[in-house]
């Protein structure tokens, strides 16, 4: 990758935003062929002039983005292959953990689908999915709250679901909500991104594929003047490097998360691949 740009990275990380602005410009300069760089360095002047902006600064950046790009055939084949599974069973209850705004329930709906709990601890995400399933007359229960709050009561389930969500949580407290559903539901659908171990911080492995991956996610994106560029994916990228922020994030290879689902106690796993997205494969892990 380009050392200017690597430079404005270890920067940021320090806190020194003039230092990573200029470094950014610099890249740009050298690479004027990139996306990423003039980007960086446009988002990074407006953090100089406004400080660090939010990861959802913009909640129409935020909705062009997830309805757009390589989000649209990551969530029809997701929802694609949900209900395809849902329509194997006559009558089947579903647990869906971290529905969000139901972008990949919501079409994966089929009428076998008798029991239906929502877990989602965003309200204004929760309020949108419970509003399209109103319209819809389809009856279901809503929790607004964390999974690991919702995993102190009991109940039972054929299936559970969770698409792109547990990759919030730390190790430690997702290995406890897998050995929950371990005891609570026959089988579970766990939709997951393949990332590979490139380390933490400002390691050169882990610079290098935000920065690859980043090139082509903001191609998907080029024609809209910048708003999904500088109000979501600049905010995220640059968010994946600054040591003063929490972490919210613990993507991990597939194959740690087929680790994972053993060690909760779950002994058959299958794999599909859903879609080759533009930050890595996405994967639907069927777990029994």
């Amino acid at each position: 990758m380009n050392e200017h740009f690597a430079r404005a990275l270890r920067a940021f990380s320090d806190e020194d935003y003039a230092a990573a602005a200029a470094a950014a410009r610099q890249a740009a300069a050298e690479q004027p062929e990139s996306l990423l760089y003039p980007a960086a360095a446009a988002y990074l002047s407006q953090v100089l002039a406004q400080g660090k902006a939010n990861v959802y600064v913009s909640g129409t950046a935020f909705g062009a983005f997830i309805r757009g790009g390589g989000n649209l055939p990551l969530y029809t084949n997701t929802s694609a292959a949900l209900r395809a599974i849902y329509t194997e069973y006559s009558h089947v209850s579903l647990l869906d953990i971290g529905v969000g705004d139901g972008t990949a329930l919501l079409p994966a709906l089929a009428p076998q689908v008798i029991q239906l709990d929502l877990v989602e601890p965003s309200a204004p995400m929760l309020a949108q999915t419970r509003a399209a399933l109103d319209a819809r007359g389809i009856a279901y229960s809503a929790f607004n709250g964390p999974i690991q709050v919702f995993c102190q009561q009991s109940g039972m389930w054929e299936l559970a679901q969770a698409t792109f969500s547990l990759q919030s949580l730390a190790a430690d407290e997702r290995l406890q909500v897998l050995r929950w559903l371990r005891g609570c539901c026959g089988r579970l659908l766990l939709a997951e991104f393949d990332v590979p171990d490139v380390g933490i911080h400002d390691d050169p492995r882990r610079m290098a594929y935000f920065s690859s991956r980043y090139e082509q996610g903001l191609a998907e994106y080029s024609d809209d003047g910048g708003m999904v560029a500088q109000g979501f994916l600049m905010p995220v990228f640059f968010g994946a490097f600054d040591r003063s922020a929490d972490r919210t994030n613990y993507e991990q290879p597939i194959a740690a998360w087929e680790a994972d689902l053993r060690a909760a106690g779950f002994r058959t796993i299958q794999r599909q691949l859903l879609y080759n997205y533009w930050w890595a494969p996405a994967y639907l892990l069927d777990a029994r």
